[in-house]
């Protein structure tokens, strides 16, 4: 979790916070109707969101952390807000779960089901969900000290709705290394123990513990290997099977800055895991998503054998410009959900990012257009084939010629948002950002607009692109160009409704 321009708050703010101020407002007619409101993502009900959190998945339900400051649309001392959800699109907001302490700032991590009780701090019948996450103390960082980051952990025996901190904190201590962050942690079967991947500068370091309380670590991976341009971040480590039920391991990276359009984003490594190393199939760098606004995503632990899905969620923004995009009472959404598949192409393996199976269900009946549409409703989905040996110029754009272009030109995909709407608050957000798609053969193409947002899926999640977006009044009308202008649309229903 990247943090920028730190403040000074001093510990009795920490501590200050009143229970009154967690309850959040339903009111959703109007609250989750203001300008740019994401209609089908996650947004919190005011104040600033950043990372995913302790993502896990109990007794029916989704639970969403999320780094959180109440008092201000801008980073602050972080908290963990909360929400959870049946289906993956509608949430219930609940009370902010953890709050900053003594030991400082409540930083990114994970969130696991103990069913066995190894921590001790349930019971067989009652099994604990453990949050284990950074504790940032911000003032003897302040003080020039490198060893301000310790990870902590709290546990809910109520299905998540209340939390404790552990006596104990922390649970691990910095050895003196000033980003020492971001613990995921899963049970490793074969092994018998919990693993955590932590993110430690510019690399990412393996331990295991068999009761949460006591970690010893094991190996270190990544100095050589991925982006290097910025700090490393929010990894996730987890097991994935191909098409043909072999299992290799997936570890995700986030880097600010240093992503492929500028900024942050999030790598992926394809590999081995024994229980105590992870090894890269190859050094190639590969991306989670190939637009700028997608960010510090990980994956939902404790999914049902039945399900059998790997859930993914990420952060729909950017660190070049999160903190001062046109929103006033909230800052930040997530990007839609989305199933990871692990596709082998001769001796490489790759992920798939698609829509999650529950995104279908707001989708209405499509329709078919040639070349140019008005929308009676600018949530859609857009559908349309593709050639990868000609071209294409998709326009979505609104009364007042606010507009986004995409495009397909020699194998190489641009999205285009320098005309898209509100642009000025930032140098780098008005861009063109292109994507060489020369390694795949694109058939299709699912473009998913919201009102401050487009998501595009080619070949239904071989590639990913994620764009933000601020037009002053919503996109409603739709051109296709070149190609085959031929298309579909869905409308999509809002959430919040």
């Amino acid at each position: 979790m990247i943090r920028i321009c730190l403040l000074v708050f001093t510990l009795s703010f920490s501590v200050a916070c009143q229970p009154e101020k967690d309850k959040p407002n339903d009111n959703h007619q109007t609250q989750f109707q203001e300008p740019y409101r994401s209609q089908f993502h996650f947004t919190p009900p005011s104040g600033w969101m950043n990372d995913p959190n302790g993502m896990v998945y109990y007794e029916g339900e989704y639970h969403l952390f999320y780094q959180h400051y109440p008092d201000s649309t801008v980073w602050g001392p972080m908290h963990w807000g909360h929400a959870a959800s049946k289906d993956l699109m509608h949430w219930e907001h609940l009370p902010i779960a953890l709050f900053p302490d003594s030991l400082g700032y409540i930083f990114s991590g994970s969130a696991v089901v103990d069913w066995k009780n190894t921590s001790g701090l349930g019971s067989k019948t009652n099994p604990p969900l453990v949050a284990i996450f950074t504790f940032h103390d911000a003032a003897e960082a302040e003080k020039g000290r490198n060893d301000f980051q310790t990870q902590g952990i709290a546990y809910s025996l109520d299905k998540g709705r209340t939390w404790k901190m552990y006596d104990g904190n922390p649970v691990l201590h910095n050895p003196g290394i000033a980003d020492f962050r971001d613990p995921k942690v899963s049970w490793h079967e074969s092994s018998k123990q919990w693993i955590m991947s932590l993110a430690v500068k510019d690399h990412i370091e393996f331990y295991s513990s068999p009761d949460f309380k006591k970690w010893n670590k094991l190996s270190e991976f990544g100095q050589r290997v991925g982006a290097h341009g910025g700090v490393w971040e929010c990894p996730d480590l987890f097991p994935l099977k191909d098409q043909n039920g072999n299992t290799k391991w997936i570890l995700f990276v986030s880097i600010n800055p240093g992503g492929p359009q500028g900024g942050s984003a999030t790598q992926y490594f394809v590999g081995n895991f024994d229980g105590q190393k992870f090894t890269s199939q190859d050094t190639i760098t590969r991306w989670i998503d190939y637009g700028p606004d997608n960010y510090a995503g990980v994956t939902w632990s404790d999914i049902p054998q039945s399900d059998g899905r790997r859930l993914f969620l990420g952060w729909m923004s950017n660190w070049q410009y999160g903190q001062v995009v046109p929103t006033e009472k909230w800052r930040s959404a997530m990007t839609l959900p989305r199933e990871i598949s692990l596709l082998r192409n001769v001796d490489v393996y790759e992920l798939k990012f698609s829509p999650a199976r529950e995104v279908k269900n707001l989708e209405g009946t499509p329709k078919n257009f040639n070349e140019d549409a008005t929308l009676d409703n600018p949530l859609c989905k857009i559908s349309f084939k593709v050639d990868s040996s000609q071209t294409f110029l998709l326009t979505i754009y609104n009364e007042k010629n606010e507009k986004v272009m995409m495009s397909l030109n020699a194998g190489v995909l641009s999205f285009d948002r320098r005309q898209s709407g509100l642009t000025s608050f930032n140098k780098d957000f008005p861009a063109v950002h292109k994507v060489n798609m020369h390694d795949i053969n694109i058939e299709t193409l699912d473009v998913y607009v919201d009102l401050a947002s487009i998501e595009v899926f080619v070949n239904g999640g071989g590639r990913v692109l994620t764009e933000i977006v601020f037009p002053s009044v919503p996109y409603n009308k739709i051109r296709l160009e070149q190609g085959d202008p031929q298309f579909a649309i869905s409308p999509l229903s809002s959430v919040w409704k």
